[in-house]
């Protein structure tokens, strides 16, 4: 597939519905199809996991993580109505961005994050879910602060392997006895905006191969940072493959990738 879809875009959703299906090729008409029935196959089990839970579908944002796949598969899904895009590598992200940029998406930067990318970052990026250090904190603050862009919302990366007795040795993020320092330091922070607590299921510790047990961990710790910071509300957990324990445990963002696009190259 070329890059032929961005002539489609030019005044971004202007172009989208039936002008989009008429300029594809046949090869990117097949996979926006493709993308399409794999969206509406996960629309059905969050659909389904909200009802389970008592909650409104509209309480669940659904993320695509686009990681190692190419811009014009994020072009294709805005055409499909996704708003919401993540990335983990900025080398990747920024490139996909600027070629989107007329596109109605949001940006998510959801992978560790190194200083040195930080001015980068916030070029593109309406969140970062990934802050898991006062370093980080300071550097986002003043790289906003010098591109006088909009805040920048962010969230604390929890590690739950690295609670008390779990070892740490997993996931990346801040244990949970810190998150609260964390918390107020982005609040504090000028230029940043708390926007409230991510994490993935721990490979290590007591909460190890219980998604469900470690998103309700992190319910608990959302709700500690809210009694502090209310407008916090942001809950960013779940993924291809335990999306329904997210949403069961309170996630207002489900960050998927593989049951959307498909299985991943082993660099991703």
């Amino acid at each position: 597939m070329t890059n032929d879809i961005y002539g489609p875009f030019p005044g971004g959703p202007r172009a989208f519905g039936q002008t989009l299906l008429d300029a594809l090729t046949d090869g990117q008409r097949a996979r926006y199809e493709e993308l399409g029935a794999n969206l509406d196959v996960v629309e059905r089990r969050i659909t389904a996991a909200c009802a389970a839970a008592g909650r409104s579908r509209d309480e669940v944002t659904l993320i695509v993580v686009t990681k190692t796949y190419p811009a014009e598969d994020s072009a294709l899904l805005a055409g499909l109505g996704v708003t919401d895009v993540a990335e983990n590598r900025d080398q990747d992200a920024a490139p996909k961005a600027e070629l989107c940029a007329n596109l109605p998406l949001e940006w998510h930067f959801v992978g560790q994050l190194q200083t040195n990318k930080v001015r980068s970052v916030v070029r593109y990026a309406n969140r970062v879910h990934s802050v898991d250090r006062l370093r980080l904190v300071g550097s986002l603050s003043a790289a906003v602060l010098k591109s006088e862009r909009p805040e920048l919302g962010c969230l604390v990366q929890v590690a739950l392997d690295k609670e008390a007795g779990g070892g740490g040795e997993g996931r990346a993020g801040v244990a949970p006895a810190e998150v609260a320092a964390l918390a107020d330091a982005i609040a504090a922070a000028p230029g940043l905006r708390l926007d409230g607590v991510m994490t993935v299921a721990p490979l290590a510790g007591p909460l190890a191969g219980d998604p469900a047990g470690a998103f309700e961990r992190l319910a608990e710790i959302s709700t500690a940072v809210r009694a502090s910071h209310p407008a916090a509300t942001m809950v960013s957990a779940g993924m291809s493959g335990d999306l329904e324990q997210a949403v069961a445990a309170g996630a207002t963002h489900v960050r998927v990738g593989t049951a959307v696009l498909g299985v991943r190259s082993p660099l991703g």
